[in-house]
């Protein structure tokens, strides 16, 4: 693992201490929907003005194209300022200043050298705390750590010790739960993780690209037929017998919460109707393998947990990996929010605040936003 100074190596008094946390959360007409990202940024934030910090935190939301209202970090401040005794205030004063989103100045994405100039100036630590960050190589992950002295945060920290039991000497049984609805999106995990694991369960919609490439019928579900030649090479690999399906699922005619639905075995999956949900059989199956584990990680819904009908198989997931004696850890929005939503999250060892950040770490990729702390290991001065 990547070696670089935490907050424990530093004397933050009476700096201006910038943080980059994520602070990316779901919202819906300028209303927060979940404030676990809030929450989990706090306890840095909050030990940075008590060791005599002048905090500032910065952080992107959403996707905008410029300065936009609908994403601007205001909802945020106001929310933090309501969960912690610290005074908090937005784009100036308070203890902690909660910054604009980052993605508002285009430099953003482009790791803007200029931008990064500005960002960086009069910083005296970068603390970096956004695990569900550091995969991209933007100016607020990667461009101010080149520039300023640069730490991991705990939040940080805990998040690359918890995936490091699934990377260095996991305990076995080891196994992978996968979901969501593209397979692209986990090709890399599949085949870096597939060798190292015991047993991959894989649902979602995603199941239904390699159910395909098996040759089974899947109706109208959803498929990327691009896909179907790389997932074969997996199935005719050493290590496919670790992959297991579904057997069942629950089926629509069209693609709305209200659809006519019904239970049938994948193989009986009629023409036009598409599969939105693993069926009971499946969740019964994947519960027994997960139940019987010693290390497990959960990325991914089993269905369209948005919607009532298709939402049993991910409840059952997140009820088999609260219920097991393994180190659990659960990432992805979806994932996560099924726990936090059924108030598993006490029972989980570890509820990651990245999903894209954790997948690519297990993919066996490099994590950009935490390469370039490992310049400051070594006593480089800024």
């Amino acid at each position: 693992m990547p070696q670089y100074l935490t907050l424990d190596d530093v004397d933050v008094s009476g700096l201006d201490v910038l943080v980059r946390s994520d602070l990316n959360v779901p919202m819906e007409d300028g209303v927060i929907t979940d404030d676990f990202r809030i929450r989990a940024a706090l306890p840095t934030l909050e030990r940075l003005v008590d060791s005599g910090a002048r905090v500032s935190v910065c952080s992107h939301l959403g996707r905008p194209e410029g300065p936009d209202p609908a994403f601007s970090l205001r909802p945020v401040a106001d929310a933090m300022a309501g969960l912690t005794k610290k005074e908090v205030g937005f784009e100036r004063g308070g203890q902690v200043t909660v910054l604009e989103n980052t993605r508002f100045d285009p430099g953003e994405t482009k790791n803007d050298p200029a931008m990064a100039a500005r960002l960086a100036e009069g910083v005296g630590i970068f603390v970096q705390d956004a695990f569900g960050s550091v995969h991209r190589a933007h100016v607020s992950t990667v461009g101010v750590a080149e520039l300023v002295k640069s730490v991991a945060g705990p939040l940080l920290v805990d998040e690359l010790a918890a995936l490091e039991h699934f990377l260095v000497d996991p305990k076995v049984p080891y196994v992978v739960v996968l979901g969501g609805a593209k397979v692209s999106d986990k090709l890399g995990v599949i085949e870096n993780l597939l060798p190292k694991v015991d047993v991959m369960l894989i649902g979602g919609a995603m199941c239904f690209t390699i159910l395909k490439a098996k040759g089974d019928e899947v109706g109208t579900s959803l498929v990327e037929d691009d896909q179907i030649e790389a997932v074969k090479r997996i199935l005719d690999g050493p290590h496919s017998e670790r992959l297991i399906l579904p057997v069942d699922a629950i089926i629509a005619n069209e693609f709305v919460e209200g659809a006519e639905h019904k239970e049938t075995y994948i193989k009986e999956i009629p023409p036009g109707w598409m599969g939105l949900d693993v069926g009971r059989e499946t969740n019964q199956l994947f519960a027994s393998v997960i139940r019987t584990a010693e290390t497990v990680f959960w990325n991914g819904p089993m269905g369209v947990f948005e919607w009532e009908p298709f939402r049993a198989g991910t409840e059952a997931i997140a009820r088999a990996v609260a219920e097991a004696t393994a180190f659990t850890a659960v990432g992805g929005g979806d994932s996560v929010a099924a726990v936090r939503s059924l108030g598993l999250e006490s029972e989980i060892s570890h509820v990651s605040t990245g999903g894209g950040a954790g997948l690519e770490l297990l993919e066996g990729r490099e994590l950009p936003g935490v390469k370039v702390l490992e310049q400051w290991a070594g006593g480089r001065s800024a």
